[in-house]
């Protein structure tokens, strides 16, 4: 059956580095819905992060790192609402699905398990979204929509207003004396600023997170949207 969300505050929680050492964790867990992504953990985090999530928004190539920790997400955290994102060749239903047929499996293991997947409706939505605020194609500007993209249009839709905790914006990479951070806030790897433009400036497979920032702020002149942790500016 279709998802129903209806929530009146939204934290939206970045995967960023950025979120490392901010104590917000309390602050979080105060809002109505937490949304956070892919397989981005609560657990030992919690100071920062906060502890409960309402909807986790996934990527179809997210889907193995859950199903690396199940008990985790399945499990203890079961009232959280899983909504999984991805093209129509990994989600068909037809038994062809790969990434479809992973969560059918989960699902039997976990009954309890509220996992939603995208229509392909939906999918295209996001994309006509993309060029409508673009101007670019996204197949064949060779890009990637990234969960970030298909969790602030779904939470436009099901929240009041929203708190976006951790995202930077698009000039942040080139500001004085931005914060070095790692990439995810928690594992070490690249550095945020450099994973940024090399995504951007892939010929094909990349994300455009700097675009998609561009718009975001768009959006939060519109709707009740506000960015900290950097602190966005929306002239």
């Amino acid at each position: 059956q279709p998802l129903q969300l209806d929530c009146d505050l939204c934290a939206i929680v970045s995967n960023s580095g950025q979120m490392a050492g901010q104590k917000v964790g309390a602050e979080i867990d105060k809002s109505s819905c937490i949304w956070r992504m892919n397989n981005a953990p609560t657990k030992g985090y919690e100071e920062d992060v906060g502890k409960r999530t309402t909807v986790r928004v996934v990527s179809h190539t997210s889907v193995p790192l859950l199903l690396k920790n199940p008990e985790y997400f399945f499990k203890e955290t079961n009232n959280t609402v899983y909504v999984i994102w991805g093209p129509f060749r990994n989600m068909r239903k037809d038994g062809n699905g790969i990434v479809y047929n992973m969560l059918k499996k989960t699902v039997d293991s976990y009954p309890t398990a509220k996992i939603y997947v995208t229509t392909e409706k939906r999918m295209s939505y996001c994309d006509v979204v993309f060029k409508k605020e673009t101007g670019k194609d996204r197949v064949q500007s060779g890009s990637y929509l990234s969960t970030g993209w298909f969790t602030l249009i779904l939470a436009m839709d099901a929240c009041y207003g929203i708190h976006v905790y951790g995202m930077i914006n698009d000039t942040y990479c080139k500001s004085e004396g931005f914060r070095k951070v790692p990439y995810h806030y928690y594992e070490p790897g690249r550095d945020e600023c450099e994973e940024y433009f090399l995504h951007e400036n892939a010929p094909y497979g990349g994300h455009r997170f700097i675009t998609e920032k561009k718009v975001f702020a768009k959006w939060a002149k519109k709707n009740a949207i506000i960015f900290t942790h950097p602190n966005w500016t929306v002239s």
